[in-house]
């Protein structure tokens, strides 16, 4: 194959994810991040109880976020690229 061949042949050449793809990546990273954060805080110790570890947000809306920042992950990585008619 000479150089002129293996250029057009790279010009066809799309890549599996686009830039949509990394853009939903990075918003469902965010919501994974966030979700983690939203479960933190501080623990129980032997002397002094917490009451805090059994709120809502620790236990329900933390866990929640991350879980569909988790399933969004997956969406972002099989979103569909936009067909491009130019070159096909």
């Amino acid at each position: 194959m000479t150089t002129d061949t293996q250029t057009e042949a790279r010009k066809y050449v799309r890549l599996p994810l686009q830039r949509i793809n990394f853009i939903l990546m990075a918003v469902a990273g965010v919501m994974i991040i966030a979700g983690f954060l939203l479960m933190a805080g501080s623990p129980s110790s032997v002397t002094e109880f917490n009451p805090d570890i059994f709120s809502t947000r620790r236990i329900v809306v933390g866990p929640t976020i991350a879980f569909l920042g988790f399933l969004f992950m997956g969406a972002a990585i099989m979103w569909p690229a936009k067909k491009n008619n130019k070159g096909e």
